[in-house]
């Protein structure tokens, strides 16, 4: 199973911001660890080109991310200070989907330690995202003729706005999100399939509506390749979430993904999407329970 990562290239961000940047440096050293997979499949991706960011995003808005043109309106909604790191980081989390994409299709599975960057719309970012790497890895997958069905099974638990307006007009991406009904955005767009959780949903209620919001979606868009966001902050104790699941129900989240899309034929490329635990290694182990729960896929 191939790993992609993106860490060393850091965000510089003020004191106090609240986005937890050390996290992805911590999730890699526990899979390096813990020896989940070979050191030469941890990789670090290729940046995401232009050509390949404008298969989503408005060549007027890849322009002013890249110049350091964003309006003070554009970075505030965005979350970061803009700068060239920014940049670089941006494009290799999305370059880590793409190269997640291309070795899923070739292995049965692969992971970006990054990604998940939801929010992110054709012409603007937000929500912490700038690029959206799910969209742009579908754009290219299929410019590259390689699917021409694929899949985004979106379990953040901020629903996935960005992704379902860029394909609101697009048949052959079928975008499910599973989500806090009450939480950000708190303009929701319309996915293919929205399930929308009251505040303080546990396990089984969890696990129920997903099970069927999975089957449905494999039914009716028939993918050939599925996108995992597999978000940490459905924890009950994470800062920006309002549901309520242990890491036991979050594992059984990964197992039922796992489990529909092996017994499909499915390639799963995996991107670790949100996690503000109270304490970071909590969002780590998270984080790290999906990572392990794809390898073990990997091998069957």
């Amino acid at each position: 199973m191939q790993i992609f990562y993106s860490d060393t290239f850091v965000l510089p961000l003020p004191a106090g911001h609240r986005f937890p940047m050390a996290k992805y440096a911590l999730l890699r050293e526990q899979v390096v660890a813990a020896g989940l997979v070979e050191p030469e499949a941890l990789r670090v991706p290729e940046a995401a080109s232009d050509a390949e960011l404008m298969l989503v995003h408005s060549p007027a808005y890849v322009g002013r991310v890249i110049a350091g043109t964003l309006s003070r309106q554009e970075i505030r909604r965005i979350g970061f200070p803009w700068s060239p790191q920014m940049i670089e980081r941006s494009r290799r989390s999305v370059g880590a989907t793409i190269e997640a994409c291309r070795a899923a299709l070739r292995d049965g599975v692969a992971v970006n330690l990054a990604g998940g960057t939801h929010h992110a719309f054709a012409d603007h970012g937000a929500g912490y995202c700038v690029f959206n790497d799910s969209a742009v890895a579908a754009r290219v997958m299929q410019a590259e003729q390689r699917v021409q069905r694929v899949a985004v099974i979106d379990c953040d638990v901020h629903q996935g706005d960005g992704t379902a307006a860029i394909f609101a007009d697009e048949a052959r991406v079928f975008t499910f999100s599973i989500h806090s009904a009450t939480n950000f955005p708190f303009h929701k767009a319309t996915s293919d399939l929205d399930i929308a959780l009251p505040d303080g949903t546990s396990d089984d209620a969890y696990l129920d509506a997903l099970e069927e919001g999975v089957r449905h979606t494999l039914e009716v868009a028939r993918p050939e390749l599925v996108i995992y966001l597999a978000g940490a902050d459905p924890y009950f104790d994470d800062r920006l979430g309002r549901l309520a699941l242990t890491k036991h129900g979050l594992a059984e989240r990964d197992r039922i993904i796992f489990h529909y899309c092996h017994a499909a034929g499915l390639p799963v490329a995996v991107a670790m999407a949100g996690g503000y635990a109270r304490m970071i290694s909590d969002s780590v182990a998270i984080h790290f329970q999906t990572i392990s729960e794809a390898a073990q896929w990997a091998t069957k």
